[in-house]
């Protein structure tokens, strides 16, 4: 689908030449980042579509291709760990995929709110696990989920649109607090169909308290991040 499948090598070549199996559960991270960044990568394609000035059109679009980036970076590192990039994707894709079906937007400014709330609970979730993390996994999801500018992006420009038109504040509150619901509910499904990543979540332990407390500060980031927007969490 991507790259083909691995070659088969000689006979001569040594096993110090063959991909490690990764740990427990970093083929699941790893599977979930891909696809994320992937689809990312399209809806934020879609967002630049819709802009109305060029120079939004563009920042947007140069945001897609840095998503873009994100997923071959994801894509490379599951296929240096032995693993196939499609299989490590193909759990995540119902979750990802019902998320964006539940919360399409109604408009651009929606459009901005949704990339932000989702790549947001996302850069949380992943640090979350992070410290877990082996440090070829750790450095890669740094790198990743660093910020490309897209949050400063949307912050400019629903501050822009509130202070032009306060009553957008309100609806565009409410439809943050129904994404981050969609977002941690589908992360929620996720973890407890896939007992490697929640183990990988959790250090091991893999318990419903463990996974509940991060799911609680998950939610306080985001209401964090609502305020930098300019918006009731």
């Amino acid at each position: 689908m991507f790259r083909g499948r691995p070659r088969c090598y000689a006979a001569s070549v040594t096993a110090a030449d063959t991909p490690a199996p990764a740990a427990d559960g970093v083929i699941d991270l790893l599977g979930l980042l891909a696809y994320g960044s992937l689809t990312a990568f399209f809806r934020m394609s879609e967002d630049a579509a819709l802009a109305e000035s060029i120079d939004d059109k563009a920042a947007l679009a140069g945001l897609a291709v840095a998503e873009f980036g994100h997923f071959q970076l994801a894509r490379a590192q599951i296929e240096r760990s032995a693993a196939d990039p499609a299989t490590a994707m193909q759990p995540f894709m119902a979750a990802i995929d019902a998320f964006h079906a539940r919360t399409v937007p109604a408009d651009w400014l929606e459009g901005l709110v949704k990339a932000y709330v989702g790549g947001g609970v996302a850069a949380d979730f992943y640090g979350e696990v992070a410290g877990f993390l082996d440090p070829e996994t750790k450095a890669l999801v740094t790198e990743v989920l660093a910020d490309t500018g897209h949050a400063e992006f949307v912050i400019a420009r629903v501050r822009t649109a509130i202070e032009a038109d306060p009553r957008v504040a309100g609806r565009l509150a409410l439809w943050a607090r129904r994404l981050v619901g969609e977002a941690l509910g589908q992360a929620q499904r996720v973890a407890a169909e896939r007992a490697p990543l929640a183990r990988l979540l959790t250090g091991g332990s893999a318990s419903l308290g463990d996974i509940g407390r991060m799911f609680a500060a998950l939610t306080d980031a985001h209401a964090r991040r609502m305020a930098a927007l300019g918006l009731e969490p």
